[in-house]
């Protein structure tokens, strides 16, 4: 395998980016009779994150499995090559970002983070962002962060029905507050795994060190999905 900068001209394979499973994701929200998300991806940008390819399906009828998945014969930069994880999933509570609020909420929101932030040494104006909104990393649901652009519908292209976030591919792990308030909770045994990087455990960049948002049809969650950037 090799980088190519330009776009590679001839068949590729896609990449694996993430198994889940309903029985450790209960919250995944698959389609009747599916037990199993397979998230793939092109390692190339289409036209500024790589593209991806939703398969549900049912981990019952999976018994061909291939011991060494294809690679493709170039990949655009290094970091649209996951490094091999373990899941080990951690249910949180998130909120939406202060973006998608009332503005007689962020002012309410304003006064209470003063004393809060004034604890723990932060700045009072980014305080939910950092500590209560849009827990960073890698996660199934949740909300979408809109650090590039404004809050806007995301409505499916077959029913018209507003999308929601199925998952989301981000660069780092850890947020920016220095009370470190998303790291994950130490399990017994876990980690750190091998080539373990710290914020960038898998290896994965998108962009300049944004997130890549999957959002899907409530409804119909096997109708086309889309990407954002944030």
């Amino acid at each position: 395998m090799r980088l190519a900068v330009r776009a590679y001209d001839g068949p590729l394979a896609m990449l694996p980016v993430a198994q889940l499973y309903v029985r450790d994701v209960p919250d995944l929200s698959p389609p009747e009779g599916k037990d199993l998300l397979q998230v793939l991806w092109c390692p190339f940008d289409h036209p500024i994150m790589p593209r991806t390819l939703l398969f549900w399906r049912s981990a019952a009828a999976v018994t061909d499995i291939l011991d060494t998945p294809p690679e493709p014969p170039a990949v655009q930069f290094g970091g649209y090559l996951p490094d091999p994880c373990a899941l080990e999933p951690e249910q949180i509570t998130e909120y939406p970002d202060h973006l998608e609020l009332s503005e007689e909420l962020r002012e309410q929101l304003k006064q209470w983070s003063v004393p809060q932030a004034a604890e723990e040494d932060m700045d009072p104006d980014t305080y939910y962002d950092c500590v209560l909104s849009n827990a960073p990393g890698w996660k199934v649901g949740g909300w979408p962060a809109w650090n590039s652009t404004d809050p806007s519908p995301q409505p499916c292209s077959e029913c018209g029905t507003g999308m929601q976030v199925l998952m989301t591919v981000a660069t780092f792990e850890e947020g920016d507050d220095a009370g470190n308030s998303w790291s994950p909770h130490p399990h017994p045994g876990a980690g750190p795994y091998p080539g373990h990087r710290g914020y960038n455990a898998t290896g994965v960049q998108i962009g300049r060190g944004y997130r890549q948002h999957l959002f899907v049809c409530p409804a119909e969650p096997e109708h086309p999905h889309i990407e954002l950037m944030s």
